[in-house]
């Protein structure tokens, strides 16, 4: 379906939301505002290279480096608050006109903005996961388990990365100590899809159950790059269902959009919010 480009694409994007039944998808632009880094950058990728799932299993060293990073880079994403465009989600569904959002992101700020019914594809940051038994804990019961093991790690320099990452020194890493799952001494892993690891079945199913109830399809701050979101703008196209695309810089799924707005998500969402449901605080 080609893309329409009218003179006020708020006014476009209002009609399509109007209609209601609408199923939103958001990537890692709907938290840039919360003050979590993405792996574009204003389009362009990052200098960063993401923890593979072979990489973390496989080698000791990386679990090691992972965990050391993660240690300072949670404490971004634990602070982390919704802003204004997680708000205004919140409100479209308050109102009746979001059915609910499929989210690639791992913050847990949809929930946290009041959204109820959220479908975490890639899973959340605040749980981590036993390798070996399975066992589910809180990422802040291992944070804090994590400092008891490492009294001198202190607070660095560092540049934070996207998911709960951030840079710091080699030499720190190589002191760091891991510890392992209460129940078995196995390995802990965030409850999170790391690239190279598939979203699981019924989580895959359950979103396109989600799909399967909408009319409309909203795509906010994602490029959808990764196949794990763009399947869904594939399915919807295949299912007649429109698509409307507000992100900054290209996308994707852009031939498939009848709504594309090239824009901040904060400046697209309040007037409409504002306009279909009441004004989120």
């Amino acid at each position: 379906m080609p893309a329409t480009r009218p003179d006020h694409p708020t006014e476009a994007l209002a009609a399509f939301v109007e209609e209601g039944s609408v199923l939103a998808l958001t990537g890692a632009g709907i938290s840039t505002d919360s003050g979590i880094p993405d792996y574009r950058g204003d389009g362009r990728r990052l200098r960063h290279t993401p923890m593979t799932y072979q990489e973390f299993v496989s080698s000791e060293h990386a679990r090691r480096r992972y965990w050391a990073r993660s240690h300072v880079g949670w404490r971004r994403i634990a602070c982390a608050q919704p802003n204004v465009s997680h708000h205004c989600l919140a409100a479209l569904e308050e109102a009746g006109s979001v059915i609910g959002v499929i989210t690639q992101n791992v913050d847990g700020l949809h929930t946290a903005a009041g959204s109820r019914r959220v479908l975490e594809l890639h899973g959340n940051l605040a749980r981590t996961v036993c390798l070996g038994c399975g066992d589910v804990r809180s990422r802040l019961e291992l944070q804090h388990r994590l400092e008891a093991a490492n009294p001198w790690f202190g607070d660095w320099q560092v540049t934070y990365a996207p998911d709960g990452d951030a840079s710091i020194p080699d030499e720190v890493v190589d002191g760091f100590e891991v510890v392992d799952c209460l129940e078995c001494g196995g390995v802990l892993k965030p409850d999170v899809v790391f690239f190279g690891e598939n979203v699981p079945k019924d989580r895959v199913d359950a979103a396109f159950r989600m799909l399967g109830e909408a009319k409309r399809l909203l795509v906010l701050g994602s490029s959808l790059t990764v196949m794990s979101g763009y399947r869904f703008v594939v399915a919807a196209r295949k299912a007649g269902i429109p698509v409307a695309i507000v992100n900054r810089g290209p996308t994707r799924g852009d031939a498939d959009a009848a709504v594309r707005i090239d824009g901040g998500l904060a400046e697209t969402l309040e007037p409409l919010a504002r306009r279909l449901a009441a004004a989120p605080a």
